[in-house]
């Protein structure tokens, strides 16, 4: 890959996770459930701390996806650094998606009558199909790359 390109992917990256920092700082302020509380209230609310925990595996996934673009740009992508970045990010995946899980499921079953919880289920699923489609990639990925650095250190 060239390295200006590996530079591109992550500026996207980074610029990614600054979009979803700005939204768990600023949406809580003013849509939802919170909307009316003030600022101690809001972020003392269960449902927007679990939020909050649940977003760590997230940045931490990102954080690991930053790490391999950066040994690809190094050349070191067939290393045991690369490897284990890959499997946290694949972890990191998999917690994330139950988390998701976990907040969809406290909706359906604790939502108030008055409130639709239409539209966050709809981005439950769609999240937890992205984590499961971001751990299938890593794992075929993972398995290549732990192919190769068995075949590098068998010459």
């Amino acid at each position: 890959m060239k390295r200006s390109f590996i530079i591109l992917l992550q500026s996207f990256i980074l610029i990614f996770g600054l979009l979803i920092i700005t939204a768990l700082i600023r949406l809580p302020l003013s849509e939802g459930r919170a909307a009316h509380l003030d600022l101690f209230h809001i972020y003392a609310d269960p449902f927007i701390l679990y939020g909050y925990l649940a977003s760590i595996p997230f940045f931490i996934g990102l954080y690991q996806g930053f790490k391999i673009l950066g040994y690809t740009r190094q050349h070191k992508l067939f290393s045991f650094n690369s490897l284990s970045a890959l499997k946290i990010l694949k972890y990191c995946a998999v917690i994330f998606g139950i988390l998701i899980i976990g907040a969809g499921l406290f909706i359906i079953l604790f939502h108030s009558k008055e409130d639709d919880p239409a539209g966050f289920i709809a981005l439950c699923i769609l999240t937890t199909f992205s984590s499961i489609i971001v751990v299938t990639v890593a794992r075929l990925f993972q398995r290549k790359l732990q192919k190769a650095i068995d075949h590098k250190n068998d010459f």
